[in-house]
């Protein structure tokens, strides 16, 4: 198993997997408009745009050459999606994926916190992580999502 940088020609593939990802675990919990507001913000068009503007950053966790999971952050340390494949659910990826982007903030020194905006599934998820709550729950555009941060030493 290895985290890797993504290149844009390996996006299509890691949109793919979050699409996959979120149907079946996230969708459940959203409305008919935040599915689509989560369609529109992962459009292909939409991220590669971001990518070339420096704006998302993504990694994937390569597992003999199958791609098992995905992170990406806007900006350095706003993660704005983390998905692993229900197969390799439980083996240790999203922690390698979030370490990853952990010491690329560390690497950083004025960078104090990691933030996400958590979706109702992952929230045990970040918990587990060292992520805690500062906010409660909120709905924007049918999106449904707990603030959280991680306080870096």
């Amino acid at each position: 198993m290895k985290i890797v940088k993504l290149q844009k020609n390996e996006i299509k593939n890691a949109l793919d997997l979050v699409w996959r990802v979120f149907q079946e675990f996230e969708a459940p919990d959203y409305s008919k408009q935040g599915i689509e507001e989560f369609r529109k913000f992962m459009s292909y068009n939409s991220i590669i745009e971001k990518i070339d503007k420096g704006e998302l950053y993504f990694w994937g966790c390569i597992d003999t050459d199958e791609l098992t999971g995905v992170i990406a952050t806007r900006g350095t340390n706003h993660i704005c999606m983390l998905f692993v494949d229900k197969k390799y659910h439980r083996r240790g990826i999203a922690r390698n994926l979030f370490e990853t982007v952990k010491d690329r903030c560390e690497s950083q020194k004025e960078i104090s916190n990691i933030t996400v905006n958590s979706s109702p599934y992952a929230i045990e998820v970040y918990h587990h992580l060292g992520f805690v709550d500062s906010d409660k729950e909120q709905n924007v555009n049918g999106i449904r999502f707990t603030p959280m941060s991680y306080l870096l030493k």
